[in-house]
C-alpha cells in the first residue's frame, strides 16, 4: 500500500507540474493509468504465487510419517521375560472397576462435571466448548462443527463397547521404540479395548504390538495413508487441532476430495480417503484435551500468539489416557517412553529416528508428562506394560 501510495502521490505531483497551457496533455492520462496498471500487476502477482504453492502442495512430494528401515536394536531376553510376566499378571488378576478414572477424578478441578468421551448428533453443545480455540475448544467454529454433527450418528444409534457392564480393560498403544523386540503381540491382542494412535503400523509390526484395533485416534496429519486395521468394529476418533480439520473429516465422512484451498493448510501430505462408513466415525470432545492440558498437566489457559508456542498441547497419547479413563475401568500404557538417556533407542518402533529427535519439537512439555506419566504409574492409576515411563525391576 505504500508503494501505492507513492506512486499516486508522484502522479499528483507531476500533474501539478504540468504547464497550464497544455490542461489535456497525455501526461495526465499516463499518471491516471499508473496506479491502474500496478493495481492490474500486483493482482497478477499474488495470483502466481497462490498457483505456485498449490503446484506445491499437490504434485511436489511431502514428508511422509513412516520412514524406511528401522534402526538395529536389542532386547535383552530376561528383560524381555519380565515384561511378558507383567503382562500376564495384569491380565489374570481382578479387575478394579472405575479404578483409573477415580484416580484422574482427583486431579481436577470440577469433580462434578462429567466429561463425554465424543460428540454426537443429538447432544447439544455446552456454550463452554465455544470459549477457547482448536485444540481446546471450537471458538468461531460453531457453524463447522454443527454441520459436521449432522453426519455422525446419534448416541444412542449403535451399540458400542464402552457401553457395557463388564469392567473393562484398555491398552493405550503409543508408538515408542520401546515396543520393538519385545513380542507382546498377542498379548496385547486380549485387552478388551486397544486404541492406537496416529499411523502407528501393524502388519509386519504385529509380533509386537498386536493386529487388533478398536481405536484409532488420529488428526489428519497423522492418519494413516494406506488404511491398516482390518477389524470390522474398529472406529476412528478424529482430533482436530486446527478449523481446517473439519473440513477434511467432513469429506472423508462424505467420500469426497478435500477442497484444494484447504491443502495449504496441512503441514504435511493427509491421507484422501478412509474407508470406513460414517457410523465408525467419532468426534473427539475438546474437552478431553483442555481437561488434559489445564487439569492433569496444569498448564495456563491457552493464549493467542503471533508466533511459536506455549507448548501447552499434550501429546495424543497422554490424550488418549484421559480418552481411555471414560471408556475403560484399567487404563494399561505400552510403547511410551521419552528416555533420552537411552542412547540409539529407536523414537518409534517402525521407523530409523533417534530418541533424541524428540528434542526438535516445539508442541509438547515432554519433561511435564513425563511427570504426571510416572506419578500416576507410581500411585497404581495406570499400568506401564513395557516399562518405559517408570522400570521396576530394571537395573537402577
Amino acid at each position: 500500500m505504500e508503494g501505492t501510495r507513492s506512486l499516486r502521490a508522484r502522479g499528483y505531483l507531476a500533474s501539478s507540474q504540468i504547464p497550464e497551457e497544455f490542461p489535456d496533455s497525455t501526461g495526465k492520462e499516463n499518471n491516471m493509468r499508473l496506479p491502474k496498471r500496478w493495481a492490474t500487476y500486483r493482482c497478477g502477482l499474488v495470483l502466481c504465487v497462490v498457483v505456485v504453492l498449490l503446484v506445491l502442495v499437490v504434485f511436489l512430494p511431502w514428508f511422509e510419517t513412516e520412514t524406511s528401515k528401522p534402526l538395529a536394536w536389542h532386547v535383552n531376553n530376561a528383560h524381555k521375560k519380565q515384561v511378558h510376566e507383567l503382562v500376564h499378571r495384569v491380565l489374570k488378576s481382578p479387575c478394579r472397576p472405575g479404578s483409573a478414572r477415580k484416580s484422574l477424578l482427583a486431579r481436577l478441578r470440577d469433580t462434578t462435571h462429567m466429561t463425554q468421551p465424543f460428540l454426537w448428533r443429538d447432544v447439544p453443545l455446552p456454550d463452554d466448548l465455544f470459549l477457547y480455540p482448536p485444540p481446546f475448544g471450537f471458538r468461531s467454529l460453531r457453524g463447522n462443527v454443527e454441520d459436521l454433527l449432522k453426519l455422525l450418528p446419534e448416541a444412542d444409534s449403535i451399540p458400542l463397547p464402552e457401553k457395557t457392564d463388564k469392567c473393562r480393560r484398555c491398552v493405550v498403544m503409543g508408538n515408542g521404540g520401546i515396543l520393538r523386540g519385545l513380542e507382546l503381540g498377542p498379548l496385547i491382542n486380549r485387552f478388551d479395548t486397544i486404541i492406537r494412535l496416529n499411523s502407528g503400523p501393524l502388519g509386519e509390526f504385529s509380533v509386537d504390538v498386536g493386529n487388533r484395533t478398536s481405536i484409532r485416534m488420529s488428526y489428519p496429519e497423522g492418519t494413516p495413508h494406506r488404511w491398516i486395521d482390518t477389524d470390522p468394529d474398529t472406529v476412528f476418533v478424529a482430533v482436530v487441532y486446527k478449523s481446517v480439520d473439519i473440513s477434511w473429516i467432513s469429506a472423508m465422512m462424505k467420500k469426497l476430495t478435500v477442497p484444494l484451498w484447504d491443502w495449504l493448510f496441512f503441514w504435511q501430505k493427509v491421507p484422501d480417503q478412509i474407508p470406513l462408513e460414517p457410523h465408525r466415525f467419532r468426534l473427539l470432545n475438546p474437552e478431553i484435551i483442555k481437561e488434559t492440558a489445564l487439569d492433569l498437566l496444569e498448564y495456563p489457559p491457552p493464549r493467542q500468539r503471533l508466533w511459536g508456542s506455549d507448548q501447552n498441547v499434550p501429546t495424543m497419547g497422554i490424550s488418549a489416557l484421559n480418552l481411555a479413563s471414560l471408556l475403560c475401568d484399567e487404563v494399561s500404557l505400552a510403547g511410551f517412553s521419552y528416555n533420552l538417556s537411552r542412547q540409539g533407542a529407536p523414537l518409534h518402533y517402525y521407523d530409523h529416528l533417534h530418541i533424541n529427535a524428540m528434542l526438535k519439537q516445539t508442541s509438547h512439555n515432554v519433561d511435564r508428562e513425563t511427570e504426571l506419566l510416572l506419578s500416576l504409574v507410581r500411585e497404581g492409576a495406570v499400568t506401564d506394560l513395557t516399562q518405559g515411563i517408570h522400570c521396576s525391576f530394571c537395573p537402577s
